[in-house]
């Protein structure tokens, strides 16, 4: 079995908010992404779910990054929401063709749902046969209506990750479902009895070889990085 890796960062990176916490006052943002590199190897990146990334700003981000760096990238709206998983593989491939502009520094990309949208497992079957299997995927229910075994199975069957989300609202359960691990923790607060728990966990799963890239979302205090940090270093 292969060796596999705790891959954590946070749920985007250019933030100004977080001059003063994370980013030093003065760094400009056209560093932050060299700067958040140096202590994560993965960014989650949001902002592809409201418009397609332009090329040139994904082979920036490709180019300003270390070795072994990592990009998710949510999917665009487009396929998720309006389209609802159906009559959408042409905007699919042009999505996952764009993405690849950051060659191995592509990592997973993640399908999240609508709360509204609720379990369907044809729509979501005949999705998964449409997408390109040398890639990484992971979709984030958000009805409790998918979280059921028959619709894990799916996943399994497809090489897809089920996306393990935690918030106030609604948890997913922990159930590994690909040869690899996607979570993001979307609580307010972490304790260190929390991310001891979690980072546990994720060494587990990473002990029986499956790679687990893990997000924390923003914040405007800037907590965020200093709580994936924690988290890395097993809740402390």
């Amino acid at each position: 079995m292969s060796a596999a890796e705790i891959h954590a960062g946070t749920s985007g990176f250019s933030y100004p908010e977080w001059k003063g916490s994370f980013y030093p006052e003065k760094l400009p943002q056209s560093k932050f992404l060299e700067y958040y590199s140096e202590s994560f190897t993965t960014v989650e990146i949001n902002n592809t779910f409201y418009r397609f990334p332009r090329s040139d700003l994904l082979e920036g981000w490709r180019d300003r990054t270390p070795d072994g760096f990592t990009f998710a990238v949510k999917a665009n709206q487009g396929i998720t929401h309006k389209g609802r998983l159906q009559d959408v593989e042409d905007l699919t491939r042009d999505f996952v063709e764009r993405c690849k502009l950051l060659d191995d520094k592509l990592g997973p990309i993640l399908f999240q749902l609508p709360p509204y949208f609720k379990r369907d497992d044809e729509k979501l079957a005949d999705f998964l046969d449409s997408l390109d299997p040398r890639l990484l995927y992971a979709f984030e229910f958000r009805h409790v209506s998918w979280f059921v075994d028959d619709v894990f199975q799916l996943l399994s069957d497809g090489g897809a990750a089920l996306c393990i989300s935690e918030g106030d609202k609604l948890d997913t359960p922990r159930v590994a479902t690909g040869d690899f691990v996607y979570t993001r923790l979307r609580k307010d607060e972490y304790t260190d009895a929390d991310l001891t728990d979690w980072h546990a966990w994720m060494t587990e799963q990473a002990k029986q070889g499956r790679d687990v890239f893990a997000y924390l979302k923003h914040d405007e205090a800037g907590e965020s990085p200093e709580n994936t940090l924690r988290l890395l270093a097993g809740g402390r």
